[in-house]
C-alpha cells in the first residue's frame, strides 16, 4: 500500500502530516502528488471529501520549499481560487497545516469582510493566496495584487464556479497570470463552459478522475417522501427527533426558508441556526462553530454550504426542498458518509418539485426509493417503501423553475481514533 513516505515529498511535509495522523493517501493524492511534483498540470475530476485539496497543497508546499525565493510586493507565488468564504478559509488553513514545520506565508482572502487587512497581507507578497473570485479581482484591478509571478495557480470545485456567475471573474484572473505556470483544475461535474475553461488554462494537463461524474456517494442511503408542502416541517421534526440523528444538515432552496426552517426548529426546543448568503462572516463562522462542537444540533443551510463545509460526523443530510439543479443533490448529500462512514440522505419532494426528482434521477443515473406521505402525512417514517415513476410536469422551455440559483456568500467531530488515516481536505 502507498504510503506518504514514497510520494517524494519533502521532510517538514511528511513531519506535518505526521502531526496530523496521517499516513495512507486517499486515491486521488496518490494519483495526483507525483505527477504534480514533476510539474504536469493537472485536470482533476473529484468530489468533496475525496482529499483533494491535500492532493493539491502538498506538492504546492514542497515546490515552494524546494525553490526558496520570496514573492515580489503584492505578488503571490500560489494562488488557489474557491468558490465560497467557507471553503477558501478551510484551504488556508490546510495550507497552514500541511506547512507548519516551514516558514511560509499563507493568506486567506474573500468578501464581506473590511479590505485592510486583505492589502496589509498582500503589501508584503505571499507564497500562498486562496481567495474567492470577486474579492481578488477587486484587489488586483485596485493596485493591491498583482500575479504577474505566480508559479501555480489552482481552480477548486469549478462547476460551483459556474453557478455562482463566477466565470467572467476568472477569466479576467487568468489573463495576469504569466504563460509559464502550472495549472490545476478541479471539478465534480463537467459542465460544457466548464469544460471549455479547463481547456483554456490547462496544457497537456495529468487527468484523473476518482467518482464518476455526477454520481453520488456509495455509503450514503438515499430515500425519497413524497409529501405536500404543508407537511415538510411536521415530517422534519419528526426525523430529526430520532436517536441516530447525531448531526444534521438541513438543506433549503432559498435563505429565507432558512430562516424558518431554523426558527420552527427552535420554536419546537430543538437548537438551529441559519448559514447562507445574507449572513455576515461572523455569524456564518458562530453557526459552524456551535455546529462542530454541538451547542447547534441542527444546521440549515442553502446551496451556499453544499460545498466547502467539511465537518466530520454528519449522520443526515435532509433536503427539505429538492434542488433545482440536480448537480447541487450530490454536493448536497456528499457531506455525510466522510473519510468512509456512512450516511443518510433524505429528500422531501412536493408535487410542484417532481421534475426535480426526475432531473436528479437521470443525472444521477439511479432511482431513488420512494415513500408516499401525501395521502397521510402523520404515518411512521418506517412506512413501506413505494417505488413509482414521478408524475409531474415539466415547466414549459424558458420558463424558469421556482428557487433561486446560488449567490456568492462568500472541525471535526470528536470520536474514537482510525488509524491509519489518510489526509482529508
Amino acid at each position: 500500500m502507498t504510503s506518504f513516505t514514497t510520494l517524494g515529498l519533502a521532510e517538514p511535509l511528511l513531519r506535518a502530516l505526521q502531526d496530523e495522523g496521517y499516513e495512507t493517501p486517499t486515491p486521488i493524492q496518490a494519483q495526483s502528488i507525483p505527477a504534480l511534483l514533476e510539474g504536469h498540470d493537472m485536470l482533476g475530476t473529484a468530489q468533496t471529501g475525496t482529499g483533494k485539496t491535500a492532493a493539491f497543497a502538498l506538492p504546492i508546499l514542497n515546490r515552494l520549499l524546494t525553490h526558496p525565493h520570496r514573492a515580489p510586493a503584492k505578488g503571490v507565488r500560489a494562488l488557489v481560487m474557491a468558490p465560497t468564504r467557507e471553503l477558501a478559509a478551510q484551504i488556508a488553513d490546510s495550507f497552514r497545516a500541511y506547512g507548519r514545520h516551514a516558514k511560509l506565508s499563507v493568506a486567506v482572502i474573500f468578501g464581506g469582510v473590511p479590505h485592510g487587512g486583505q492589502i496589509r497581507a498582500l503589501s508584503r507578497g505571499l507564497d500562498v493566496l486562496v481567495a474567492t473570485p470577486g474579492r481578488l479581482l477587486d484587489h488586483i484591478e485596485s493596485g493591491h495584487c498583482r500575479l504577474d509571478h505566480t508559479e501555480v495557480v489552482v481552480l477548486d470545485e469549478a462547476d460551483h464556479m459556474l453557478d455562482l456567475g463566477f466565470v467572467v471573474p476568472i477569466r479576467k484572473i487568468v489573463s495576469r497570470l504569466p504563460m509559464r505556470r502550472q495549472s490545476l483544475f478541479f471539478s465534480a461535474t463537467m459542465p460544457k463552459e466548464i469544460a471549455t475553461l479547463a481547456g483554456d488554462m490547462l496544457r497537456d494537463p495529468v487527468k484523473v478522475e476518482i467518482t464518476p461524474v455526477a454520481t453520488t456517494a456509495e455509503r450514503v442511503a438515499q430515500q425519497v417522501y413524497l409529501i405536500e408542502g404543508a407537511g415538510k416541517r411536521g415530517l422534519l421534526l419528526e426525523l430529526l427527533s430520532k436517536q441516530d440523528v447525531v448531526r444534521p444538515i438541513v438543506f433549503t432552496r432559498t435563505k429565507r426558508g432558512a430562516d424558518r426552517v431554523a426558527e420552527h426548529l427552535e420554536t419546537y426546543g430543538m437548537t438551529a441556526a441559519a448559514i447562507h448568503g445574507n449572513k455576515s462572516q461572523g455569524q456564518r463562522e458562530r453557526a459552524l462553530a456551535g455546529f462542530k462542537t454541538g451547542q447547534v444540533k441542527v444546521l440549515v443551510a442553502t446551496d451556499i454550504a453544499a460545498r466547502g463545509i467539511d465537518i466530520d460526523g454528519i449522520s443526515h443530510v435532509v433536503n427539505f426542498d429538492m434542488p433545482n439543479v440536480p448537480e447541487q443533490y450530490v454536493h448536497r448529500i456528499g457531506r455525510t458518509a466522510r473519510a468512509g462512514a456512512d450516511g443518510i440522505a433524505v429528500s422531501f419532494c412536493d408535487r410542484d418539485e417532481m421534475a426535480y426528482l426526475r432531473d436528479i434521477e437521470k443525472v444521477t443515473r439511479q432511482k431513488l426509493p420512494v415513500i408516499d406521505r401525501r395521502a397521510n402525512p402523520n404515518a411512521p417514517a418506517e412506512a413501506t417503501e413505494k417505488r413509482q415513476q414521478p408524475q409531474g410536469r415539466r415547466p414549459a422551455q424558458g420558463q424558469r423553475r421556482p428557487g433561486n440559483r446560488p449567490r456568492q456568500g462568500g472541525g471535526q467531530a470528536q470520536g474514537k481514533p482510525r488509524a491509519p488515516r489518510a489526509a482529508r481536505g
